[in-house]
């Protein structure tokens, strides 16, 4: 009897393997198989972020890599096209180079802020004055002639070019909460002293311009070792430049203690004119539900500090690699496959707005969207975006998915639904199950968010690799899944005011941007 009843449970455990074996799907291993032997995502970044660099909105670079993505699609039997959705302000960005030549002479670090007009293919040399301190709007008005000729510094001196975490690792704690202390005080003291003028980030630097001055110094430090944010400037006529903590320190220090540093700019920029803004779209044509769609989702603009790599170069070629793998894994979905690299994003969310605005009949017709921008590092959180049953497609797309890819993701149901932050949130306003692949942190914010430092080198090859095995899987399980996926909204919760939560509204994009 022993020998008969291990024979069973050997034939049991025997027949429970096969049917594991069974189970296997040779799609999902495909894919795996696919993206972990012949990886693409090495050479896409480098043509993408190398070659092109950023994508600033209005630039030739960006009208470059929507060429680039196309060509790219249609080499993979994949068709392509890029859809005009706006116009922006034309702008190409050239060399900047700042010198200080009084009271030594040094190199600066630094560069124009995007839409910056240039000096006129030469060099200005004009001394560095600091924003005054003044009693209030009628004493700065007064002093305002005084700033023609001139470069006026606008941003606050940081006391320490060491990030918090070094303070914490090194510092006592004394000396660190001293610290802090008189950095918040020279916050306050600065706020005020911009506040006195009567204006803004945004107003003083026109009201400068006006006054006739030779350009704008700021310098917008990220909280990292060398790392700045560069955006837009809001000058017409004179340049705007952002310059490190470390060399505007410098100047700051030379200019308040008498001094009187100058400085040599030279920013070559050139204004384009009004250039059309695209979106680039690709399918993957379904066979069954063709008017269906499961779309893959990444804006593909940036800003140009440095080359846009995690900002949102990773998301862009995560989403490519995971479209080439299923044409060649999964050539014939059930429903269409479409990836949309939206431009504009960094504006306001204006291409992935724009597609909703133009295309009803695919956004009533989403299966699923998944987005993905927040960085270089592997997925770790999703949210059910206040669709009540999210739960029930997503856990269920996601069991396919292997183990070492989806244990790590947290996931929240039935969630809140995002009103901003990135291009999925354009369509879950519209009503669209729309989730965002929320990638793990690896210093984003501090260290590449919109910063002179976003470039090729802080790409995370091994965990770009697993989201895009993520996305072409929840892609695939998407596109079979015999059942349309529920819209129904979960009951918000109260907002701070006690009222009923409000699902978002649908915004317009803005179709004209940076134009007078």
């Amino acid at each position: 009897m022993k020998k008969l009843s291990c024979f069973f449970v050997l034939v049991i455990l025997l027949y429970g393997n096969a049917s594991i074996a069974q189970k296997k799907d040779p799609v999902v291993d495909g894919i795996v198989k696919e993206a972990t032997e012949n990886s693409q995502l090495e050479k896409l970044a480098h043509e993408l972020m190398d070659v092109i660099g950023p994508r600033l909105v209005g630039t030739p670079q960006m009208q470059q890599a929507n060429d680039w993505a196309v060509a790219k699609y249609k080499s993979w039997d994949i068709s392509a096209k890029n859809e005009k959705w706006g116009e922006w302000r034309g702008w190409e960005r050239g060399a900047s180079h700042i010198d200080m030549v009084s009271p030594r002479v040094k190199s600066l670090e630094g560069m124009q802020l995007a839409w910056s007009p240039g000096t006129g293919n030469k060099a200005v040399v004009a001394e560095v004055v600091i924003v005054p301190d003044l009693a209030d709007s009628v004493a700065f008005q007064k002093w305002l002639p005084t700033a023609k000729g001139k470069f006026v510094m606008i941003s606050m001196n940081q006391p320490t070019g060491r990030p918090d975490y070094n303070w914490q690792e090194f510092a006592t704690k004394e000396s660190f909460d001293k610290m802090k202390k008189d950095r918040d005080a020279l916050t306050e003291a600065w706020t005020k002293r911009i506040a006195k003028t009567g204006l803004n980030g945004r107003t003083l630097p026109v009201a400068l311009e006006k006054a006739g001055a030779a350009g704008i110094v700021m310098s917008y430090w990220s909280k990292g070792f060398g790392a700045n944010k560069i955006f837009g400037a809001n000058t017409k006529k004179i340049p705007t430049i952002d310059i490190s903590l470390e060399d505007y320190g410098l100047l700051y220090r030379l200019a308040e203690s008498g001094h009187t540093p100058k400085i040599s700019v030279r920013a070559d920029a050139k204004d384009m004119g009004v250039v059309p803004t695209f979106n680039t779209i690709a399918e993957i044509k379904g066979t069954e539900r063709p008017e269906e769609y499961v779309i893959l989702s990444a804006h593909f603009d940036s800003w140009d500090g440095g080359t846009g790599a995690t900002d949102n170069g990773t998301g862009t070629i995560v989403m490519m690699e995971a479209m080439r793998i299923l044409k060649k894994m999964y050539p014939n979905p059930k429903r269409t496959i479409l990836v949309g690299h939206w431009g504009s994003e960094e504006q306001g969310l204006n291409g992935s707005r724009a597609f909703v605005e133009d295309h009803p009949e695919i956004v009533k017709n989403i299966q699923a969207l998944f987005n993905q921008d927040n960085g270089t590092g592997r997925v770790v959180n999703m949210s059910g975006q206040g669709f009540l049953n999210a739960y029930d497609y997503l856990g269920r797309w996601l069991s396919k998915v292997p183990e070492p890819i989806r244990t790590p993701i947290e996931t929240r149901f039935p969630g809140a639904p995002g009103g901003g932050g990135s291009d999925f949130a354009s369509f879950v306003a519209a009503g669209a199950p729309a989730f965002s692949l929320s990638s793990l942190n690896w210093s984003y914010g501090t260290y590449t968010w919109h910063t002179n430092r976003d470039t090729y080198d802080k790409i995370v090859f091994d965990d770009v690799r697993n989201n895009a095995i993520l996305a072409a899987i929840l892609a695939y399980q998407a596109s079979e899944d015999p059942v349309k996926t529920s819209r129904d909204k979960s009951v918000l919760p109260l907002n701070s005011k006690g009222e009923p939560g409000v699902w978002p509204e649908i915004r317009k994009a803005t179709r004209k941007g940076g134009i007078d």
